[in-house]
Formats: structure tokens, C-alpha cells, sequence
């Protein structure tokens, strides 16, 4: 799935423009110099590569983690691998289920500043599971579903005008049939830690989105304090509106 996502992504990048300069302008005086995006279920690392590409060319280190999906424990130590890797200031970064994993590893000193995409924002002590059965119901939560094993999938059949609507029809089916799964373990997991209490927090909220609620987005940004900005996009929007992605963690890489 990652090739085949790298390349639509590419595609979807073709006709933005990117100042091309052999040397990126300065970074501005005191700004994170680190991104560490953590990608949601179903998908790979992969769904970031266009807001990483915005980043990359404008000077950022950026880092995007390879969550195993297996727990939520699994995914918040694949973070702070990555978290511990980084020299200096970092914003951390999360989509849909990466929102939980950053709120539970985010309390790293390393970390000034916390960014939601169209993200799940905990409390201590709240699941995934407890926030999708308490939010108002999408048709994208109503096609998750578990196999034989417990591993959670979005209806292959659902998956493209619940997910992304906006994406082209034949990548939309692509990444529907090629999902990376979600272990129930993870779905029904707490979290013990809220790093969203300590840290400057920002989200954008995917004003048409039908995994989560956009709704849900609007209490998650407001309970969490959050500077908040929004996109007319759908669940997928870090792919096809990352240049608005990109400028909000642009302006969280310079919260104090």
C-alpha cells in the first residue's frame, strides 16, 4: 500500500507549487526545529508524506513514525523511539487514532506543542472505544468491523465515501482493500497520561468528515483548549488540504 500511496500522493502534489531553493530560508528565531507526525489506523505512515514534503522543503527535520497498530502501547513506543531520536524543540503530531497515541507519549519533555488533524483527543482514562460509542455516530464508525482475529477494518465497500470522499475514486478503493488493521486491543485501550493539560495545543477540524463527527472535533479541540483551524475537507484531509495542515504546524512550532 505505501508505494501505491506515495505515488498518489505525488500526484495529488503535482499541482501545488514548491519554492525550490537549494537552501531553505532560515527557520524563525526559537521554532521547533522537529515534526514527529504519527499516522491513524488503517493507513500507513505514508498518508503524511505530503505535509512532510511541505515541511522538509521549508527547513523542518520531520520524522514519521511506523505505528504497528497492534496496541496502543506499541504505537505510543514506536513515538517515543521516535521522539528520542530528535535533537531539540519538537511538535508532535496526530491523526484520527494518532491523537491518542500523541496524547499518551506527548508528555516527553521534548515536545512544546501538540497538533490534531481530524483527530480523537483522551482524557486519562478514556478509550477510543468509549469516545466513538459516546460521539455522534458517522457512517464511517458504523463500517468498522472486526475479523476472526479482532483486527478492526472500515467496510471495504464504506471505505471510499466515508474516508475519503475527496480523494480520487480509484485511490479511495485502492487504500480500501489494502487497509493496515486495527488491533481491538488498541480500540479498547485507556490512557494514563493527557499531554494535552501541559502543552500548547492546536487542531484542524475536517469539516466534512464522516469517521469522526466533525461535532466530536469541535468538543475535542474546545475541551483540549485548542487553537483551532478548519478545512472543507473529508477524513483524508491531511492528504488533500496539507498545505493548511502544514501552515497550522508551522504556527505550532512557534508556541511557547
Amino acid at each position: 500500500m505505501k508505494t501505491f500511496l506515495l505515488s498518489a500522493t505525488t500526484v495529488l502534489m503535482a499541482g501545488t507549487a514548491f519554492a525550490a531553493s537549494a537552501k531553505p530560508a532560515p527557520l524563525p528565531r526559537g521554532a521547533a526545529h522537529n515534526i514527529v507526525l504519527v499516522h491513524g489506523a488503517f493507513v500507513d505512515q505514508s498518508s503524511w508524506q505530503p505535509v512532510a514534503a511541505i515541511l522538509k522543503e521549508k527547513g523542518y527535520t520531520v520524522t514519521l513514525v511506523e505505528n504497528p497498530l497492534t496496541s496502543l502501547a506499541a504505537d505510543v513506543d514506536a513515538t517515543k523511539q521516535a521522539l528520542a531520536r530528535q535533537k531539540g524543540k519538537t511538535v508532535l503530531v496526530g491523526h484520527s487514532w494518532g491523537g491518542v497515541v500523541i496524547t499518551q507519549a506527548g508528555d516527553d519533555p521534548k515536545v512544546s506543542a501538540l497538533v490534531y488533524v481530524s483527530a480523537f483527543a483522551p482524557d486519562m482514562g478514556e478509550s477510543l472505544a468509549a469516545l466513538a460509542k459516546a460521539g455522534p455516530a458517522t457512517e464511517g464508525g458504523a463500517a468498522i468491523h472486526p475479523d476472526a482475529k479482532g483486527d478492526l477494518y472500515i467496510d471495504p465497500k464504506i471505505f471510499p465515501s466515508a474516508v475519503a470522499a475527496d480523494l480520487p475514486p480509484q485511490i479511495a478503493e485502492h487504500l480500501a482493500n489494502t487497509q493496515l488493521p486495527l488491533n481491538h486491543i488498541a480500540f479498547e485501550a485507556p490512557v494514563d497520561v493527557a499531554a494535552w493539560h501541559n502543552k500548547p495545543t492546536f487542531y484542524v477540524i475536517s469539516t466534512q468528515d464522516k469517521v469522526i463527527a466533525p461535532e466530536a472535533q469541535r468538543f475535542f479541540a474546545a475541551r483540549i483548549k485548542a487553537r483551532t483551524s478548519e478545512v472543507a475537507g473529508s477524513h483524508a484531509s491531511l492528504v488533500v488540504h496539507a498545505q493548511e495542515v502544514a501552515a497550522v504546524i508551522e504556527e505550532a512550532a512557534l508556541a511557547e
